[in-house]
């Protein structure tokens, strides 16, 4: 399997990933619950937010990354800057210091591609995207399941062993609960030896 992953820029592989399955008139999330403030989320209807999120593409940076198995787009992880993020605001997610740090709150593979390896790869790809854009560290916010199943459509912020996988340590609780489970504050130090 080779899996390449890339900064999110094209609209339509997007779309696939997390857009609606039919008409743009849909209101799916399009991955903005937690990219936008929640007034703004709630303001953007139908075709709006698929507009929102192909304006979001053309920013320097974009607002993800996605995984292309032969040229297929296979994944897609949410990751920016938390400041740019209602994690920024947020009551039940703490922030452990004051460091410009990065999120990724979402990683999503496709039905027919998972149990690959994708997410794994994923979670690689937007740990590189952030380095390579100057995040002085990265956080996650998965949920703490300690193996149990995890519904799919709650399973999108992960599981503290798959962000362990990837390097991820425990920085804080949270007061967050997702599909009955708590999720953890998961952070991995990104600063490059001199």
């Amino acid at each position: 399997m080779a899996i390449e992953i890339r900064p999110a820029r094209q609209f339509e592989d997007v779309r696939t990933l997390v857009g609606p399955k039919k008409s743009l008139d849909s209101n799916v999330c399009w991955c903005l619950s937690y990219r936008v403030p929640a007034k703004q989320n709630l303001a953007l209807q139908g075709r709006q937010r698929g507009e929102f999120v192909r304006q979001l593409l053309t920013e320097e940076v974009p607002p993800g990354v996605l995984a292309y198995d032969g040229g297929e787009p296979v994944g897609w992880a949410a990751v920016h800057p938390r400041s740019d993020t209602s994690f920024a605001r947020s009551r039940k997610i703490p922030s452990v210091d004051e460091l410009p740090v990065w999120s990724v709150w979402c990683i999503r593979v496709r039905p027919g591609h998972r149990g690959k390896g994708i997410s794994h790869a994923l979670l690689e790809g937007a740990v590189e995207f952030a380095r390579n854009n100057g995040a002085p560290a990265i956080e996650g916010y998965p949920v703490d399941n300690g193996g149990a199943k995890v519904d799919l459509t709650m399973a999108y912020v992960g599981t503290r062993k798959l962000f362990e996988d990837a390097g991820f340590s425990k920085a804080a609780d949270t007061e967050s609960v997702i599909n009955g489970f708590p999720r953890v504050l998961m952070r991995l130090d990104l600063c490059q030896a001199g």
